[in-house]
């Protein structure tokens, strides 16, 4: 699938629409509606970087982080890119403790997001 796909995970259709807004022009955006959905379509999509919602309804985005990882750990999946959307600053324990690779707090600031997709896929960039 192409590099340039963002997965992104929430049940909020405001904040779907604005990570489009944010990374649509330069991203295909891929959308799932829950957390127990985002490991089959990390493997069906091959997303160059993964946008997890921290409230999702029946798997929040900190669990579906943490699924990720230990698939990765494992060995099935490869490594990932994964910014986590926060309610609040002090929410930043829960994205360090998920190991995301970065989080912004909503509502989704456009060129916040847009910065924070682009340090991401430049960290982890093959040399």
């Amino acid at each position: 699938m192409s590099d340039t796909t963002v997965l992104v995970a929430t049940d909020a259709d405001h904040v779907h629409d604005e990570v489009e807004a944010a990374l649509g022009g330069d991203h295909a955006v891929v959308r799932v509606h829950a957390g127990a959905e985002v490991l089959d379509a990390v493997a069906a999509h091959e997303p160059a970087l993964v946008v997890l919602d921290l409230q999702i309804g029946n798997m929040g985005g900190m669990a579906a982080c943490m699924d990720l990882r230990l698939e990765e750990r494992a060995g099935r999946i490869g490594p990932q890119r994964i910014v986590m959307l926060l309610d609040r600053e002090a929410d930043d324990f829960l994205a360090r403790r998920a190991e995301a690779d970065a989080w912004t707090v909503k509502p989704v600031d456009a060129l916040a997001l847009r910065r924070t997709a682009r340090s991401v896929l430049a960290e982890s960039a093959p040399a």
